[in-house]
């Protein structure tokens, strides 16, 4: 089966054998093999050793997002975000139950946020402490600048927390060159081609010094899991971890740099998307983005308006020759996706097409323009 979700993603066989072990997670050589993937980890942010610190959180990439809100957003505190996809809604909510403010910044989901939109918004509102973005949008395919937004929120004095977790180790963000950047947010399931089960943030250490304290979580405290790792060592955990995925993580990573690492990786994904946009297109399909506004991680198109079609129906015949995309669609108009991000490659992306063309066929969708 081909798997072109936008995570978890295909894996590498590799990989998925890594997971078949029995470790203890306070084991020494455990506590080695995890202080390295710390390290590597921080590499791949662009991170500085003492100045940044890897913080890992069995869970889902949300479990980091909301980590990251926690630990360093206030109770009470104001945090602006752009909503300009279903993955920034879901943001601002593990805010809001979170006891913190959320100021909306509402944006069409069919393009970036622009940057004077989040400097009107920060001048307006002196209140606002923080930026939370998204940068790669799953919901629609869009791609939000963070070299844009961080410069107008370094500008004004505040303060910025990215969700990368569909972005990180493809779309390029370097921590160092961010002192605006409390802190970035991913998951090991995804861009890096791992398996799921493990949200991970990148945050600065001054920042998680003056934010102690105010998580208002014991588990989803990222100052608390530092001071842990301070005192007991980079290998250290201080709860019971998702341990092989940690070891399928190393394997993963190996393959990351033998790839030739985010540039590469960056490369493959967007000859994915380039080769799938155009795809679809062939097939008289509408992709929900302008060409420009497409990133790398997953192509979304629009729903036929044939009444032949139905998305279970699609997702059903794609599936019987061999090609699973995701059964359900988070846009503000129909749709379907596609991911273009796992152990996938051009000619994966060309079969796909192909299946699709069939799968439409035996569907008897003639009219592909959308309503």
């Amino acid at each position: 089966m081909l798997l072109l979700i936008p995570g978890p993603v295909q894996t590498r066989p590799e990989v998925r054998a890594a997971m078949a072990a029995d470790i203890a997670p306070w084991d020494d050589d455990h506590r080695a093999e995890h202080a390295g993937l710390r390290a590597r980890l921080l590499a791949i942010a662009g991170g500085a050793p003492g100045g940044h610190a890897v913080l890992p959180v069995t869970g889902s990439g949300h479990a980091a997002v909301e980590a990251c809100l926690r630990t360093f957003v206030p109770a009470g505190g104001k945090v602006l975000i752009p909503l300009n996809g279903a993955y920034a809604h879901r943001m601002a909510r593990l805010a809001r139950e979170a006891g913190r403010v959320v100021a909306g910044l509402e944006v069409p989901d069919t393009r970036p946020v622009r940057a004077e939109e989040v400097a009107a918004a920060l001048a307006a509102d002196p209140a606002i402490g923080h930026v939370g973005m998204v940068y790669s949008e799953t919901g629609s395919g869009i791609v939000n600048d963070p070299e844009a937004i961080g410069a107008v929120v370094r500008a004004a004095g505040r303060r910025l927390i990215l969700d990368a977790v569909s972005a990180f180790g493809a779309l390029p963000f370097r921590m160092a060159a961010h002192p605006e950047c409390d802190a970035l947010a991913f998951t090991t399931g995804k861009c890096l081609e791992g398996m799921p089960g493990i949200g991970i943030a990148v945050a600065r250490t001054d920042r998680l010094l003056a934010c102690a304290g105010q998580a208002g979580s014991w588990v989803l405290d990222l100052a608390a899991i530092h001071e842990h790792a301070v005192h007991n060592g980079p290998g250290s955990h201080r709860f019971t971890p998702a341990v092989q995925v940690f070891r399928a993580l190393g394997v993963a990573l190996d393959l990351y740099e033998r790839e030739g690492g985010q540039p590469a990786r960056l490369a493959r994904y967007a000859e994915n998307a380039r080769v799938l946009y155009e795809g679809v297109r062939a097939l008289g399909l509408t992709p929900y983005l302008e060409r420009r506004h497409q990133g790398p991680v997953v192509v979304t198109v629009r729903q036929p308006a044939d009444p032949a079609f139905t998305l279970p129906g699609f997702v059903a015949a794609l599936k019987a020759r061999g090609v699973l995309i995701s059964n359900f669609f988070t846009t503000a108009a129909p749709t379907f996706r596609v991911g273009c991000i796992g152990a996938v490659a051009p000619e994966d992306m060309r079969a796909a097409v192909r299946a699709m063309g069939e799968a439409l066929d035996s569907l008897g969708v003639r009219r592909r323009a959308p309503a």
